[in-house]
Formats: C-alpha cells, structure tokens, sequence
C-alpha cells in the first residue's frame, strides 16, 4: 500500500509537471512562431495594398489600404471623447466608436507606459472598432461607413453631455443618432429613422464590432480569447470560440436570441454589444479572409420592422467598450438586465471554485487593500480548512516516519518472500495505527484549489499590476528578477545574449520568489517519510528542483500562496512531529546551529 501511494503521488506529480513543460516548452513556442507569423501576414497585405472591412451585415467588402494609426485619424472629422475612464473620439464618416484608450490602465507597470489602446480606426493595422446602422433589401441611400454625418449637437462625448449626429439622404429619409457614455465603459446608442418618402419601407437595425488580424496573444491556452456572448431564446447560452477556431470555421451559425450580448474579448478588455433586452436579434459571430488576414466581426441585427410614410422607428443598443471588472460587470448585469454579463471574464471549467476565490480575494482586498496580503490571508483560510484532513495525514506520515526502521528491516527479513513482507508490513500499519493513503488527500484536494487560484490571478483584471513588497510589482506577473543577472545588481538582461539569452530569459527565468519558493517546498518534503525505494528517493529529492523551474514563469502572486501554504505545512507538520517526538530535518538544522542534539526521535 505504502509503494502504491507513493506511485499515485508520483505520477499525479509527474503529469502536472508534464502538463506545465508542455504548455512552456511547445505551446509557448508556437505562439510566438504564430506572433511571427501575423506580423509577416500583416506586412504583406501593407505592401500589397489592401486591407478589408466588413461594413454592415450582409454588406460587401471594402478594401481600404493599410496606413498609420494618426492618418487612419486624420482619414474622417472627429469629435472628442472625455470621460473620467476614457479618451477618444467618434468619427464622423460612417459615425464609429473606433478611437478608444483606457485611461486608468496602463501598458506597463511603468508610470510614464501608455494608457491601453482598445479601439482603433479603420485602414489602421489592427483595426479595432464597433459600428451601428440599418440595412434593408429594397431602401436606396442608407449611410454607409463612407457617409459623413453633421453634427447637430454636443462638441465633446462626456457623461451627461450627448452628441447627436444626423443624415438625410436626399431621397426622404433622415438619419439621426444619439450616442451617450456613462463615466465607465457603457456606450449607449439611440438610433433614429423618419420616413419622408410617399411608401413605407422595411429596415433591421444592426450593430457590429470588427477587428482586423489574429491579436499577437491568440493562442493562449489558459485564458480565452476571441468570440463571445450570451444569446438565446429561453435561457441564455454562453458562447466561447477561440480566435483560431473562428478563423478556421469562419464564424459560427446564427443565434436567435431574446435580448443577450455578443461581443470580442481579449485577456482582460472587452467590446460587446447589447441590443434591447425585450426583443428578438439575431447574433453572429463571422470571419472574412481579405488581404492575406482574417477580419472578425461580432454582429446583432435586429427584426425587420415597417416605417409608413410620414412615421419614424428608433432602436437603442449599448456598447461597453473597456477592462473586464467583476463588480462593475455585475452592476450592469443587475441594472440593466444583461444576461451572464460577468461571464465575460474566463472562469474557466472550475467556475465554481474560480468565482469564491475571487470574491474573497476581492473582500479581502477591499479591508486590507493589498492583493499580496489578500492571498497570504486566503492561504491561511485554505489551510484551516484542510486542517483537520491534513492533521490526520500528518500524523499518519510521522508514525510510519517513526516506523520506518521497522519497515526496512521487514524488507531485509523478507525480501525472498514479498507476500509475507506485505502481510506483515499490514499487520505493522494495524498495529500502529497507520495509514499510508492518508498523505495523498491534502495533495489531491488542493490541485483544484491551485489550479482556480492560477486561473483567478490569470484573468482577472484586478490582479493586474497589483504590486505587493518591494521588487513585486505585478502580481499577475511572473517575477521580474532574474539569477542571470544577479536579480538586477548586473545591469543588462539575458535577453540579450545571443543564441541561449531567449532560454535564460523564458525557459530558465529564476527569480527570488522561485528559490524561496524551492526551498519552502525541500523543507516540506523533506518532513516525509523516505520512500523505500531509493530511485523513488532520489525523484522526490530532486522535485524543488525540478519545479523551482516549472513554478518560475507562472504570476508571483501564485508563487506568493504556495510558499507560504508550504511554509503553513511545514510548521503544522513540525508540531506534529515533535508531539510524536520524530526526527525532523528543522530539529537537525537547529542542532546544527546551536551545536545542540535534536531532542526528537
């Protein structure tokens, strides 16, 4: 029973590590290969010319040339946007929130870095915008992406300061549209048709948001990127695909929905469009090949409707254009009845762990206001709560450590006789009362704990940049420094060596949070019992090593939590130990040190 745990937790240990190497050592290297690759694509359509746009549902593409972000500006009359959350402006051809940065978030951790680009124009290289219209089979004159509208009220978009824009066609119908922004990351879209002509005319409203290219991170593993939405008739249906699913598919099928969202999402930003709750849409996620890149296009059209002569029809659709914040995702949901609005962010398959931890965490923040001391504190609830389970494992690994003499004698007496030695090495266990499964629950219970933690430092916003002590700035970052460079006492990054600096700088990156953390966990291992068979010996002896390496390049904050869980283990397990007055390996070293022999054992 003793070899038969020790194999489980050997090979549960061995497939994680195989899982992690994997994701390093070939996903990693194929996204960038796939970063590359994009920027090569990219390249080519500039020099060939084009670069495509869907304008509207069903509309044909447009093939304008790639140009700078300032001349894809400069292409259209503008009017400024100003909030408290944001800065851009709405261009006046085609109407289009299409120039967005979030001013409370930066590029860098870096307080001069830039605030985030969201949104960007047409005809710019990864262009990035949301457009709204309507579209009808037999109406001649709709505004197109090319229609340059007045303005006929407002000069800046800023909370409580509208800005109405208007089109008339010509040829009797007349255009208006009212674009209001809250002072966060909700757009809200009102849009106007009145019908001069001496016949009724059929029209569907629609809302669209287009990006060009595949984003540099679209191959990411852990966290989704790409579609998504929640849509439906009944009850809403989430709806995930990945930018490399929908590039390969070209989409997906329609999605008759009763109000929902569809929308494009990155790590941590989102652009989605909610049409009205009480109606019945239609979402579609669609990919165009033009130019040498794809161009995805999230869109929502809306049922046709009738305008008789002298009659107007209007349709109103948010756009939330900004970071993915729990709470202030929720607000929305709540207030205006978006359907799994929170969904937005990636909880993953362990969602029903994902989502507690964080909102602890997030409690937690908000009374000690450091997400470092957040995870410390969530740490030692975690312990508490395996502590009766983990107890009784520790107490069970210090008997059969107590034991253990026993055991090796048992295999000598018997080792021509293993049935023998099994029987008499169970009636052992009985007689002490040991049970030598017991050390494998704590581990398994915790992967999924550890795993949801991960994904929760991973996707949510509110770890990003979170800085803690000293050189941890980012606690959604793997640790900065680096044992290559002395952890930054040399001046220069192994970055820039030739030929083995990219492996240093990604594949071998240790930084003080690594080591501590290697050593935290020989500490915790080596207050085991020794496995019987010496090659099981020297793997668990050789496991810090092993993962220092492995566990370096995941967020610090994950680092944070388990350093401190082993430190948390090894003392619970040291009392343990010392009650039972078995040998431990603190007792040596405080031996060594004070010149005193240990007094367990």
């Amino acid at each position: 029973m003793q070899d038969e745990s020790r194999n489980t937790i050997i090979f549960l240990v061995c497939a994680f590590a195989l899982f992690v190497l994997y994701n390093f050592f070939v996903l990693e290297p194929a996204s960038k290969r796939r970063q590359v690759e994009v920027a090569h694509a990219a390249a080519v359509a500039q020099a060939q010319g084009p670069a495509a746009s869907v304008t509207g549902p069903g509309v044909p593409l447009k093939v304008p040339p790639v140009v700078t972000r300032q001349s894809a500006l400069a292409a259209s009359p503008r009017l400024p946007i100003a909030t408290p959350s944001l800065k851009g402006s709405v261009s006046l051809k085609g109407a289009r929130i299409d120039d967005l940065f979030l001013t409370q978030y930066r590029e860098t951790v870096d307080k001069n870095s830039p605030p985030v680009e969201l949104l960007r124009p047409e005809g710019a290289q990864h262009d990035w915008f949301a457009e709204f219209g309507w579209t009808g089979a037999n109406v001649a004159g709709l505004p197109t992406a090319d229609t340059v509208w007045t303005v006929a009220q407002g000069s800046t978009l800023a909370p409580g300061s509208p800005v109405v824009l208007t089109y008339n066609n010509g040829q009797g119908l007349t255009f208006t549209r009212k674009v209001e922004v809250d002072d966060k990351f909700m757009f809200t879209v009102t849009d106007t048709v009145a019908n001069a002509t001496a016949a009724p005319i059929v029209l569907a409203p629609y809302g669209s948001i287009q990006r060009q290219g595949l984003p540099a991170s679209a191959n990411s593993s852990i966290v989704h990127e790409g579609a998504v939405g929640a849509t439906g008739l009944e009850k809403p249906t989430l709806t995930l695909l990945k930018y490399k699913e929908w590039a390969k598919n070209g989409g997906g099928p329609e999605l008759p929905s009763k109000g929902g969202w569809v929308g494009i999402t990155d790590k941590y930003w989102l652009s989605a469009l909610i049409p009205n709750q009480g109606e019945r849409v239609t979402g579609q996620f669609r990919d165009t090949k033009a130019g040498g890149l794809d161009v995805f296009d999230a869109n929502v059209v809306g049922q046709p409707r009738t305008v008789a002569p002298g009659q107007q029809t209007t349709e109103t659709t948010h756009f939330f254009a900004g970071a993915k914040v729990v709470p202030l995702l929720a607000d929305y949901e709540n207030r205006l009845g978006i359907p799994r609005f929170t969904d937005a962010v990636d909880w993953g398959h362990f969602w029903f762990l994902t989502r507690p931890i964080f909102s602890f965490l997030l409690y937690l923040y908000q009374h000690v206001g450091s997400v470092g001391i957040s995870i410390l504190l969530l740490t030692v609830v975690v312990r508490a709560i395996f502590f009766p389970l983990a107890n009784k494992s520790y107490e069970s690994m210090s008997k059969m450590k107590k034991v253990q003499p026993l055991v090796e004698e048992m295999r000598k007496k018997y080792k021509d006789d293993p049935a023998k030695q099994q029987q008499e090495m169970l009636a052992l266990y009985q007689r002490e009362k040991v049970n030598p499964l017991a050390g494998c629950l704590p581990i398994l219970l915790q992967i999924p704990v550890f795993y949801s933690l991960y994904k929760v430092l991973t996707v949510t916003i509110e770890m990003r940049h979170a800085p803690f002590l000293g050189w941890i700035q980012d606690l959604s970052a793997r640790d900065p420094t680096t044992v290559w460079n002395l952890f930054g006492l040399i001046p220069w990054s192994p970055a820039h060596l030739p030929m083995i600096g990219g492996i240093l700088d990604t594949s071998l990156h240790i930084g003080v949070m690594p080591l501590i953390y290697g050593l935290t966990m020989w500490l915790s291992t080596s207050m085991n019992p020794p496995a019987p068979d010496p090659a099981q010996q020297k793997i668990f002896q050789l496991m810090p090593i092993i993962f220092t390496f492995i566990m370096a390049p995941f967020a610090v904050g994950l680092l944070i939590y388990w350093t401190w869980s082993n430190v948390l283990t090894t003392l619970q397990q040291y009392v343990i130990m010392r009650r039972f007055k078995v040998d431990n390996p603190i007792d040596r070293i405080i031996g060594r040190v004070t010149g005193r022999p240990s007094t367990a054992g």
